[in-house]
């Protein structure tokens, strides 16, 4: 992060940066995996920053982590074990634990310290989720635990760092990696990840390999986008089955705002059948980047986002 007076510095594209202006700093500091800082400003709220790119901000925070979570598990029609990877902040846990039908949410983040800054920073975030009893959150890499564990799992959420060269989490979207990940879904399973931005200036980076990488894996696999203005971006989201996916584009607005008052505890900010229906109608050159691409993402070649 680069912070140049009372400004903070992002690159969203080697060729482009965008300014932020800061009204405070919480925290800046490095844990053993990587460079944090919380920062408050009055556009965004507070947000959370990793490796100088924004994860999250208080201000559109739910945009992102309603999307990623409410069509995945939509799709299952009775989620009770879910496992997220990633999402230190505590928001996909939060939506996660809405749901009447969850039992279970496993959490594996990386890094403890990143947790517990945002257990202290970020409350409006996290709204009290790690403390749920449904809660089993783990400190360890997602794809080793995944690897070793006997459990199985209605829905896999991965809420994970974007895909950088020399990250922490760019094996996590690999064809070996998903592999793994689908051997512990139960049958009719739904897998989702974040899958990077998907504007017309970096919609090749890693959505169109991500989608790609996924259908070599799963037998049906849709792909979704909402902007996200702390992103700077349109941002994309992929969910994959072996089950058809045919809630995301064969249900109505109306089916989806009953169902979504049928089977949440909670009322959303964000996601409704109106976005819904926005989210999973690509553009024209979002549909034809997905057609064009057939780089898949293999651990000795990993697709790395700029």
């Amino acid at each position: 992060m680069d912070m140049s007076g009372n400004w903070f510095i992002e690159s969203v594209h080697p060729e482009l940066s965008v300014m932020l202006k800061v009204r405070q700093v919480y925290y800046s500091g490095q844990t053993a995996y990587q460079k944090v800082e919380v920062i408050d400003s009055e556009l965004f709220g507070r947000s959370l920053i990793l490796d100088g790119k924004t994860q999250s901000t208080e201000r559109d925070e739910h945009i992102y982590h309603e999307t990623l979570v409410h069509p995945a598990m939509l799709c299952h029609p009775q989620p009770k074990q879910v496992f997220i990877g990633g999402g230190g902040e505590g928001g996909t846990l939060r939506e996660v634990l809405a749901y009447k039908s969850v039992e279970r949410a496993t959490m594996i983040d990386l890094d403890p310290e990143v947790v517990e800054l945002c257990r202290k920073y970020l409350p409006n975030h996290h709204q009290g989720s790690f403390d749920d009893p449904r809660t089993n959150l783990i400190h360890e890499d997602a794809r080793g635990y995944l690897e070793n564990t006997s459990d199985y799992y209605d829905v896999i959420i991965l809420d994970l760092v974007d895909p950088l060269e020399g990250g922490t989490a760019a094996l996590l979207y690999t064809q070996e990696f998903y592999s793994i990940a689908k051997a512990r879904l139960n049958p009719g399973g739904v897998l989702v990840t974040q899958s990077g931005p998907t504007g017309l200036l970096n919609y090749t980076e890693c959505f169109t390999t991500i989608f790609n990488t996924l259908g070599t894996i799963f037998g049906h696999v849709k792909a979704a986008q909402v902007h996200i203005p702390a992103f700077q971006t349109l941002w994309g989201f992929t969910i994959a089955s072996d089950t058809p996916l045919t809630y995301t584009t064969d249900t109505s607005e109306s089916e989806i705002d009953t169902e979504v008052a049928r089977r949440l505890s909670k009322p959303l900010k964000y996601y409704d059948g109106g976005s819904h229906r926005n989210m999973f109608a690509l553009t024209r050159f979002q549909r034809e980047g997905l057609e064009r691409e057939t780089r898949v993402n293999r651990d000795s070649d990993p697709v790395y986002m700029h």
